[in-house]
């Protein structure tokens, strides 16, 4: 699709009834994101979030998707231990809950050495740099990463060392718009941008907050392209006053004796 100048259309998801959606809609990958933790668990980050998690949730998605291209985020300290651990845990994730890929965040040696091993043994890597949640912690909260000379050779040293280390495809998080358009130029292998402009290869947003599902979060990237919040307000609403009416159920709503 790169070769071709097609753009890559990526949403996350968490469960059956998003994925069977997604699928059908045309979507060109699903990615089990580890931001499960915040959006459907209600947890501060990602980094509680455990590889058992990402199994529960990726398994509902492949049976809502059974023919979709789904990737896996793997979790904090899935893959950092060692490469050998790493191949364990992605080997969970193709074994068990039936995904095609598995992501890993940063570019440091360990995880380089990581994603060297797990595309040895045969299963497909996404890289990710930039912005990368689970070491929010390092980069002093959620800001824009690759801003001046030396953040951007940097940024741009660590897409390269993935793409060499073997990776299929790379998120770019967070990445001033320029700099992601040059690194999407550079590189063999797709981009896929979320706050890194449209210089990228493909974009990826989370389903729940594209459709407007998730009121709070409004970060300058994104765009809701429905207000589904409000029309569960509404539907929520309307069920409770004809419950506390009597309204409903009604006849059409209602069985009746066949004695």
């Amino acid at each position: 699709m790169k070769a071709r100048g097609e753009r890559i259309a990526v949403m996350t998801a968490y469960d059956v009834m998003f994925s069977r959606l997604l699928s059908e809609a045309g979507v060109d990958m699903i990615l089990v994101g580890d931001s499960l933790g915040q959006v459907v668990m209600g947890l501060p980050s990602t980094i509680p979030v455990t590889m058992d998690h990402m199994v529960h949730h990726a398994s509902a998605v492949r049976r809502g998707a059974p023919d979709a291209f789904v990737v896996l985020d793997m979790p904090f300290l899935s893959y950092q231990v060692s490469p050998e651990e790493a191949l364990r845990n992605a080997g969970r994730a193709l074994q068990e809950a039936g995904v095609d890929a598995v992501k890993l965040e940063g570019a440091s040696r360990p995880v380089l050495d990581a994603v060297a091993r797990i595309v040895e043994a045969g299963i497909p890597v996404m890289g990710h740099v930039g912005f990368t949640p689970q070491s929010v912690h390092a980069l002093g909260g959620y800001r824009v990463q690759g801003r001046g000379n030396e953040a951007a050779d940097r940024l741009l040293h660590e897409a390269r060392a993935l793409e060499e280390a073997g990776c299929f495809s790379i998120v770019l998080e967070l990445v001033p718009a320029p700099l992601a358009e040059r690194v999407s130029g550079e590189l063999r292998i797709p981009t896929i941008g979320i706050g890194a402009g449209p210089g990228c290869d493909g974009q990826v947003l989370v389903v729940y907050d594209a459709l407007g599902l998730n009121a709070g979060f409004r970060p300058r990237f994104l765009k809701r392209f429905a207000d589904l919040e409000g029309e569960a307000r509404r539907g929520i609403e309307a069920y409770l006053g004809e419950v506390r009416a009597g309204t409903y159920p009604g006849a059409d709503h209602s069985f009746e004796d066949d004695r």
